[in-house]
């Protein structure tokens, strides 16, 4: 791969991985919610488990769309009750004191797992495979590609888990982390709506 070809990747990535999405929604609930301590797993999760993901797309799997186009459709369907699942969690989230059990940050096997289900991730893995390992390329770049997508998502995704945390500082009592968290997951719904429109 040339460092043409790398830098458009890193790119790509980038712009990919830093706007909003469910990922980044959480990331930020979280981070305002539990701190970037307690957020850590969240963050590991998302990029470990991504940078599987696109592996996986790349060896193989997204052909399973291709040969069973009902498949991602059936994808969409449980990554959109999984998400209601999660918004409805973030919305009874308040600040860590008041010890609900609705508040624990989701764990590192919760994030990974999550990626698997969120069809924006799959959009973002397709996406990396088309345009920068067409036809039928090497392991070894197909794992670059994971490598360079999952080095660029982690710093991205990182960005919204502190901006969480500084909202955190800005709105401590727990009347205002309700209500900012109420409209976390009122967008994390709200995003449900292209996702549910797109396809590979």
């Amino acid at each position: 791969m040339t460092v043409e070809t790398l830098l458009a990747l890193a790119v790509y990535a980038f712009v990919t991985s830093i706007t909003p999405g469910p990922n980044n929604l959480m990331l930020l609930s979280s981070g305002m919610t539990h701190g970037i301590a307690r957020t850590l797993p969240h963050l590991a999760g998302i990029t470990i488990g991504f940078g599987v993901m696109v592996w996986a797309v790349g060896v193989g799997l997204a052909g399973v769309f291709i040969a069973f186009p009902p498949a991602y459709s059936i994808v969409k369907v449980l990554g959109a009750i999984y998400l209601v699942w999660l918004a409805v969690k973030i919305a009874r989230s308040g600040a860590p004191a008041e010890g609900r059990a609705g508040a624990k940050p989701l764990s590192f096997l919760g994030a990974a797992a999550f990626q698997w289900v969120n069809p924006k991730t799959w959009v973002m893995a397709v996406g990396a495979i088309a345009n920068f390992a067409p036809g039928e390329p090497s392991i070894a770049r197909i794992t670059l590609i994971a490598l360079v997508y999952a080095a660029v998502n982690a710093p991205c995704v990182s960005v919204w888990a502190m901006f969480g945390a500084l909202l955190r500082r800005w709105f401590s009592s727990p009347r205002a982390l309700r209500a900012i968290n109420m409209g976390m997951a009122i967008l994390l719904l709200v995003s449900l709506v292209p996702m549910l429109g797109a396809s590979i």
